[in-house]
């Protein structure tokens, strides 16, 4: 049985801007490339990439780069009810994103491993859920 990962957003701005980290998040890619893991990353984690690289470097080059990334994973569209009542569960107590409780849900519904460098946003929910957290730096 092989790996489960779920992406959140700054594993794959890791991966695209070469920041720390990026080497845990191509590593695991490669697994999946290899039949040894599979990668997961919800769209409206997907949306967050996209709107960071619009702002930073416009249209073409946000487009470009998460179509570049996508082919590396699968992209989870819409919302099970499972997922949505669990996001909406994490939301509710813990001060975060939409984006975060989403990926925090898919994660915990799963039984995957998050892959990210959230610190800030994550430490004490690591401490207080059942989530697995694989963090990058």
């Amino acid at each position: 049985m092989s790996k489960l990962y779920v992406l959140d957003a700054c594993a794959i701005i890791a991966l695209i801007k070469g920041e720390d980290g990026d080497e845990v998040v191509w590593n695991t890619l490669c697994q999946a490339s290899m039949g040894s893991a599979t990668v997961f990353m919800h769209e409206i984690n997907l949306l967050e990439v996209y709107y960071g690289f619009y702002r930073e470097c416009g249209k073409e080059y946000a487009k470009h780069k998460v179509a570049e990334a996508s082919i590396f994973f699968t992209t989870i569209k819409g919302l099970s009810g499972e997922v949505f009542a669990e996001a909406g569960r994490l939301k509710s107590l813990y001060r975060i994103s939409l984006a975060d409780s989403v990926a925090l849900a898919e994660a915990f519904v799963s039984g995957g491993t998050l892959l990210t460098a959230d610190h800030h946003e994550f430490d004490l929910i690591e401490q207080k859920e059942k989530i697995k957290f694989c963090w990058i730096r």
